[in-house]
């Protein structure tokens, strides 16, 4: 097994102390308390000096002092009564396989729970006066039918929650499950304890009268199986859907991992041979063919290609690679044979320092969702000590001796403080100001993301597919000569080229319905441009470079070429040996300056003197990136653009959708470290991305806002989707955002209020069991009304 420890190494002036690091991959969890129990026991354990556990990714990271055993820290979690395994690349696979299991299990305990309760839940709604004419069965009222439908939802399915509830009593602590499993126990208790008093009452022994349809049945006083039993299976059904979710957040890890290649061609004795992409060592020679995925980062030793470096610049041109120049792990050769040697390998490369970004900063939990933890770890101790309280009261001073009374006036306030409500106050909420963000186009992946999407104050954007459509296209271009002929000479050209500067120039011409013919003759020139025979005109096409100095280039059109480089467009030029196209003076026909047209300019030479075309090519802004920046303004959210271009490119970007704060030439390590240094002066930090080099970004950010016309890998990394890439889209999704979250905090308001008045009434002996429980189904039904009025709510 391959053990992925990183040591580091400080000198001082006595001694050299070395400190190691290592990633855990835990099971068991199943909420952030267990995050932190884990994170405290590690933190204890003698030798470490930092512990860091992710609840979303499942993960511990642990920093500490040799000679310290690694195996101490497994020892640590198994105490807990969690479990760990190594966490690396090499068993990634492995590890999401037994979450999987787990999450399928969970799912299979949810719908075991689902079947046992329906009968139950069923039973209970049709005893509403609006459902009286739905069909009641007998059966369906028995006690001993009851507690046989309850009984294993209360006692298997709930078993993990009384298991989570007693780790926490045993670490000192209350949280949810410590509630839930003393609500329900509550509840499921009382109703037990009546069934019995009641079938000895009656001689029903268990199951001797379970057929049998007599008045006393129905002359038994409430009971609350299905109180404890739906409570139970709503619970479960939120835990699984967020293991849902956080399972489909660790597939943006895999997405990332499958960009690098599983093999190498690595030179041996002068052979070129396949090996594991793992066993690349510094140094190696490397060989990487058209079309292949670089395996290491690197620098070029022999030959000459463009790369396509998206994943990491967000950029949508290819950058050309010759001899010493970098290259990076995951991007993709062009067309040209290069041979490599190996600089940095497996968790030194570029792109694993992509995936670990994203790992450490995937996942946190929000103060919103933390509000019902908190609650109980005071809550519930002291609803315990109330209704202790009351029993020893009652039972020994006000009705000395009555055990019957004085259990049942403790067990109305163990039943009324069930966190039924508490418990619904945000999923509920969630659930309905989720679904309406859906319908908008908006999609959250968790209450955490929306909570903080609320109170975001700035919004970092990428360029390349965000602000801006993401392709090259042309945008103008001006001619001496046949215009017509021109455009079609030059995408005839480029017709045979893969490059996406010679893919513009054709769909341009295509769009204007010309002629592209086959070309003859061609040759490319790496880096520079292509020559061809179009209908035996003699065509040059590429960068400025690729000419003559010497050629007579029309002073108009290098004019406006520079003109256009300051405006950080990219300029095409071609030219075609054809004296057809000008007059017989050798001078180009006159034409006004309009985009498209000629440009007043004079050739000097012969009938055979060259034309000249020059293209503009950019990537377009999205028509509303400009006014959903102005909303943003509104909502007094300060902006700044975050990209991989020239810092030319970004301004005159910038300047045109009213964009101050630029930051250009960025590595995505660039991105993720801004955003985190505005959020160390207390910024609320919002990105908005596309881009595989957008993921640390918006896994650091504190909402990571993604295009959903993007890569899969930002998607997955972020938690707001845009799903058709309206960027108007994000400031419908703070104000949903701040509607829900003030919905959930009035959700808490009603569900603490109705518990509150409720104890100290049933501590009075005003309050029966039954009664209690009346309460707190209405106070369950509050919180729901109150959630679902932000289905109507006008959010714009």
């Amino acid at each position: 097994m391959n053990i992925n420890i990183k040591e580091n190494e400080t000198s001082s002036f006595t001694q050299e102390e070395k400190t190691s690091e290592i990633t855990l991959d835990l099971f068991g969890m199943t909420c952030a308390n267990c995050a932190r129990r884990i994170e405290t026991g590690l933190s204890k354990v003698p030798g470490v000096e930092e512990a860091r556990v992710n609840f979303g990714r499942e993960t511990a990271f642990v920093r500490f002092k040799d000679p310290i055993e690694p195996s101490e820290l497994f020892s640590k979690v198994e105490s807990l009564g969690y479990s760990a395994k190594w966490h690396s690349e090499n068993n990634y696979k492995e590890t999401e396989e037994l979450h999987k299991k787990e999450r399928s299990k969970l799912r299979s305990r949810f719908l075991i729970s689902l079947l046992f309760t329906a009968p139950l839940f069923y039973s209970m709604v049709s005893h509403f006066s609006f459902l009286e004419f739905l069909p009641n069965p007998k059966l369906l009222m028995h006690p001993w039918v009851q507690f046989l439908l309850a009984f294993p939802v209360q006692f298997w399915i709930g078993f993990p929650f009384y298991k989570s509830a007693f780790r926490a009593i045993k670490n000192g602590s209350a949280n949810m499950d410590v509630l839930v499993s003393l609500g329900t126990s509550a509840a499921f208790g009382y109703s037990f304890i009546l069934s019995l008093l009641k079938g000895k009452q009656q001689g029903d022994i268990l199951f001797s009268s379970l057929w049998i349809e007599g008045a006393h049945i129905h002359s038994l006083p409430p009971l609350y199986y299905e109180t404890s039993a739906v409570l139970l299976c709503f619970i479960l059904a939120g835990k699984w859907m967020e293991t849902e979710a956080k399972g489909k957040s660790s597939s943006a890890i895999q997405t990332l991992l499958e960009l690098k290649p599983e093999t190498a061609r690595i030179k041996k004795e002068e052979i070129w041979s396949e090996i594991p992409t793992e066993y690349v060592k510094k140094g190696d020679i490397l060989q990487v063919r058209p079309g292949e995925k670089f395996p290491v980062d690197g620098v070029v030793t022999e030959g000459f290609s463009s790369v396509d470096e998206s994943m990491l610049t967000g950029e949508s041109l290819p950058l050309d690679k010759k001899k010493d120049s970098q290259v990076f792990g995951g991007t993709v050769n062009g067309n040209g044979n290069l041979i490599i040697q190996a600089v940095s390998v497996g968790s030194e490369t570029v792109l694993a320092s992509i995936i670990k970004t994203v790992e450490e900063a995937q996942s946190s939990k929000a103060p919103i969702q933390k509000i019902a933890d908190k609650i109980s770890a005071v809550f519930v101790p002291v609803v315990i000590l109330i209704s202790l309280f009351n029993f020893l009261l009652w039972f020994f001073f006000l009705e000395a001796g009555n055990l019957g009374s004085a259990l049942e006036k403790s067990i109305a306030i163990l039943v009324i403080a069930c966190p039924c409500a508490l418990g619904l106050a945000t999923p509920i909420s969630i659930l309905v100001g989720t679904g309406k963000a859906a319908g908008q186009g908006i999609l959250f992946r968790n209450s955490e993301v929306l909570e903080t999407a609320a109170s975001l104050n700035l919004i970092a954007f990428d360029k390349t597919g965000t602000i801006t459509e993401g392709n090259p296209s042309v945008t103008d271009y001006r001619f001496v000569g046949d215009g017509s002929e021109l455009l079609s000479f030059s995408a005839s050209a480029e017709s045979a080229s893969s490059h996406p500067l010679g893919k513009a120039i054709v769909s341009f011409v295509k769009a204007k319905g010309l002629p592209v013919h086959s070309p003859e003759n061609l040759q490319t020139i790496p880096g520079l441009g292509i020559t061809s025979q179009v209908n035996e005109n003699n065509i040059k096409i590429g960068k400025l470079e690729f000419f003559d100095r010497k050629e007579n280039f029309p002073k108009d059109l290098l004019e406006i070429s520079n003109s256009w480089e300051k405006e950080g467009k990219t300029v095409v030029w071609a030219r075609s040996e054809n004296p057809g196209v000008v007059n017989s003076n050798g001078t180009a026909r006159p034409s006004a300056s309009a985009p498209g047209s000629t440009v007043n300019s004079t050739v000097d030479g012969d009938l055979g003197a060259p034309t000249w075309i020059i293209f503009s090519i950019e990537d377009t802004i999205r028509k509303n990136a400009k006014s959903a920046l102005k909303k943003l303004d509104s909502l007094g959210i300060e902006t700044l653009l975050l990209t991989g271009d020239h810092l030319s490119v970004a301004e005159s970007i910038s300047s045109k959708v009213g964009i101050k704060n630029v930051h250009a030439s960025l590595l995505p390590k660039d991105k993720a470290e801004i955003v985190s240094d505005l959020q160390a002066e207390g910024k609320i930090v919002g990105m908005t991305g596309d881009g595989i080099n957008d993921s640390p970004a918006l896994a650091k950010a504190d909402v990571g806002i993604a295009m959903g016309t993007g890569t899969g890998v930002a998607i997955e990394t972020a938690g707001v989707v845009l799903v058709k890439g309206d960027l108007e889209k994000i400031a419908e999704a703070i104000l949903i955002a701040k509607a829900t979250t003030g919905n959930i905090r009035q959700n808490f308001f009603w569900a603490l209020a109705y518990n509150t008045l409720g104890i100290p009434i049933a501590a009075a002996g005003l309050l029966a069991p039954w009664i209690a429980g009346a309460m707190m189904a209405f106070s369950s039904v509050s919180v729901v009304l109150n959630a679902l009025r932000l289905r109507k709510k006008d959010i714009r």
